[in-house]
């Protein structure tokens, strides 16, 4: 699993920058959706500066266990085609 782990790190290292759209599980059947940007990545844990104008917080942080367990899916965005580039799944 740690494997896993790095791999996941090391692919979102290539992706920071970039826009992106945020699915996170918050238990109890609530899904929280969001957009901004891959700001930061550490060792354990990545970060998220979201749009400010639609969201009270201004950055989140996930590890990458919760993108490997599948709570929070990450879609990027190319910005010329506003379609997906690259997806945590």
């Amino acid at each position: 699993m740690t494997k896993r782990l790095t791999e996941i790190k090391d692919s979102l290292d290539g992706q920071l920058g970039r826009r992106l759209m945020l699915k996170a599980n918050s238990g109890r059947r609530k899904t929280i959706e969001r957009s901004g940007f891959l700001a930061e990545t550490y060792p354990s844990v990545f970060v998220i500066q979201l749009d400010q104008e639609e969201y009270a917080f201004q950055r989140v942080s996930y590890s990458y266990a919760d993108v490997l367990t599948e709570t929070v899916e990450l879609t990027f965005l190319d910005e010329q085609a506003d379609g997906t580039a690259w997806s945590s799944h």
